[in-house]
């Protein structure tokens, strides 16, 4: 039972450097430890998968290591490559905002574009196929060759590649697998940590604003001057912060650390405030303008005044727009690994070569998509970062 290459992970890298080795003649077989393929493709996009961004670029991901690891894998496989192939599957699709493709009708169609490409490549499958037992078929270690043991059977092949994902969504079957085997051949991994997340409150904010649930707008969202600002919209939650701008800040979070909420990203309070100062109108009034009642009255708790608009002084203007615009959110912590769409860390980049994504101290082992230490923002760079490093490696091995 000997393979050109054994892929073990059979989710959106995993299948997707199956079919590219597949297709360049290599006798490929993949190893998937779930009854089925594909999983968090199926539930990706709410069950449309958000398949690729049109304006992927390696600044739209989050990696401890030099962020010119991702060039060369995006430079030989982009989102109009990937897309090319949905058109060539007859795969209907559609843009959202900010540059998101996604499926006018299922993810189930992306799997199934996948499992088509494979069968073309002549890809062969395991499930339910737990690995036990991962060693080198040589006491050589300069030399390539690995030796499976496994629950359906035992397997050889010249380079192995893993693809097992990460942390997130254990209820879908993850497992540490991939870190586990880093670490036996002594490459070095970063902190993993949930991402993509919602935020919990601290004690302080969840009783002024946990009542607020289920209300949503726009907010602009930073966490340092060294990490982008997002504008998106910010869902409050009975258990804290949610919603695409929260989720996009949280994989740039760490815990203790501070995010700022501007919930007025298109306003000038002072001017808000100067054009309700007539008639003894009150701060709250002028809000209700711009912002949802239940909001501003939890916001007047806290930070409001009695006073009329045209008796505030300029501190106290400043004191209130600082409020609005400059708002601090110091998260208890996050929902973890069970509410996270990806892990961030796993695999150092430093340990892999960019163009093939094989670990420089170990010949013909190869680590690919979610668990290496490539996060990508919310909107489809994730699955793009699973098809250009399932694309690099699948033409190495």
């Amino acid at each position: 039972m000997h393979y050109d290459a054994i892929v073990i992970g059979g989710g959106a890298a995993g299948l997707f450097c199956a079919r590219t080795a597949g297709l360049r003649g290599r006798r490929v077989l993949v190893l998937e430890h779930n009854a089925r393929l594909g999983n968090k493709i199926l539930i990706s996009g709410g069950g449309r998968c958000n398949f690729t961004n049109l304006g992927a670029t390696p600044a739209n991901y989050v990696t401890s290591g030099s962020p010119h690891f991702l060039k060369s894998a995006f430079a030989r496989f982009t989102p109009q490559d990937f897309l090319a192939l949905v058109e060539r599957h007859s795969i209907a699709w559609h843009e959202r905002k900010h540059r998101q493709l996604f499926c006018d009708h299922s993810s189930k169609q992306i799997l199934q574009l996948l499992e088509d490409e494979c069968a073309d490549g002549g890809v062969e499958f395991r499930l339910n196929c737990r690995v036990t037992s991962v060693r080198r078929a040589a006491e050589d270690p300069t030399q390539k060759g690995w030796s499976l043991v496994t629950s359906v059977g035992d397997f050889t092949s010249d380079s192995l590649v893993i693809a097992t994902g990460g942390l997130s969504f254990p209820k879908l079957g993850s497992t540490p697998f991939g870190y586990d085997v880093a670490e036996q051949f002594g490459l070095k991994l970063v902190g993993r940590r949930p991402g993509l997340v919602p935020l919990t409150w601290n004690e302080r904010d969840r009783e002024a604003f946990a009542s607020l649930s289920g209300i949503a707008f726009e907010c602009g969202v930073s966490a340092g001057p060294e990490i982008p600002a997002f504008r998106e919209a910010v869902l409050f939650t009975h258990r804290g912060l949610s919603g695409p701008a929260i989720l996009q800040i949280s994989s740039h979070w760490h815990a203790g650390e501070t995010v700022r909420l501007n919930v007025l990203p298109d306003v000038k309070v002072s001017e808000l405030l100067a054009a309700n100062r007539a008639g003894g109108r009150e701060v709250k009034t002028a809000l209700r303008q711009v912002l949802p009642e239940r909001f501003v009255q939890a916001w007047s708790a806290r930070h409001g005044t009695t006073k009329p608009i045209a008796h505030l002084t300029k501190a106290e203007t400043e004191a209130i727009a600082r409020s609005l615009q400059e708002w601090e959110f110091t998260p208890a912590g996050d929902e973890g690994y069970p509410k996270a769409e990806v892990t961030v860390g796993g695999v150092d980049t430093g340990e892999l070569a960019s163009k093939t994504m094989e670990a420089r101290k170990v010949p013909g082992l190869h680590f690919i998509g979610e668990v290496v230490d490539v996060t990508g923002w919310l909107g489809g760079y994730n699955f793009q970062w699973a098809w250009a490093s399932g694309h690099a490696a699948g033409q190495a091995v």
